[in-house]
């Protein structure tokens, strides 16, 4: 009896995927360089430690997909490098990989261009998956920052009390807690107090992410 082998077409090869991988953690670079080196269809072009590495590099190599961490250390961080990363003609699309799931993350960076958001915490293949999609221009979200992007989107403006609207108006002004209380007569105790309501209410966990939000929210002027 003959076998007949190679009747039909052989399949195309998987195209390939570029990536430019940016964290401030040399470990972490590392780990992630292993995991993707694994991945038959991915090629990892250059790797960045900093937001400004990020930007030149981009630049430079010209990946498909570059692979950013919000928290960068000195410097710009991740959301400015994916700003200054996606203004240019034709750029590469920004999946962000982060520990970070705060709605004033998600929402500055998906504002800054970002195509997906990934938390370091997906197994293996979803980031795989995650990095083809960003790479075709499909947006993917993790399953929690999903989940709080529509929440958002399904929820109403918070509402804000005159004094809280007001501790917001000092923090945008830069001011900390000590001159907030000197500006609008209250205890430093107050402040702090008011600080912890504002922020749940806002679903943010820092003075930046206060006022990023507050600002998007057009709760200030």
């Amino acid at each position: 009896m003959t076998t007949v082998t190679g009747t039909g077409p052989s399949p195309s090869p998987s195209p390939m995927t570029t990536i430019l991988l940016c964290d401030d953690h040399a470990v972490v670079r590392a780990g992630l360089l292993a995991l993707l080196g694994s991945a038959p269809d991915i090629e990892v072009l250059g790797e960045a430690g900093s937001g400004e590495e990020a930007v030149a590099l981009a630049a430079k190599l010209r990946p498909d997909v570059v692979l950013m961490d919000l928290q960068l250390g000195e410097g710009i961080d991740g959301v400015e490098a994916t700003r200054r990363i996606t203004a240019v003609t034709d750029p590469p699309h920004v999946l962000v990989l982060t520990t970070y799931d705060t709605d004033a993350d998600v929402t500055r960076a998906i504002a800054a261009g970002a195509t997906g958001y990934l938390l370091k915490a997906e197994r293996p293949e979803e980031l795989f998956a995650a990095i083809h999609s960003a790479a075709a221009g499909r947006t993917t979200l993790s399953p929690p920052v999903a989940s709080r992007v529509m929440a958002h989107m399904r929820g109403s403006r918070p509402t804000l009390t005159d004094r809280e609207l007001d501790i917001l108006g000092q923090l945008a002004r830069g001011l900390g807690n000590r001159d907030i209380a000197r500006a609008l007569f209250i205890s430093e105790a107050t402040v702090k107090t008011h600080l912890g309501r504002i922020y749940d209410k806002l679903g943010v966990d820092t003075r930046a992410g206060a006022v990023s939000v507050a600002k998007e929210q057009r709760l200030l002027p």
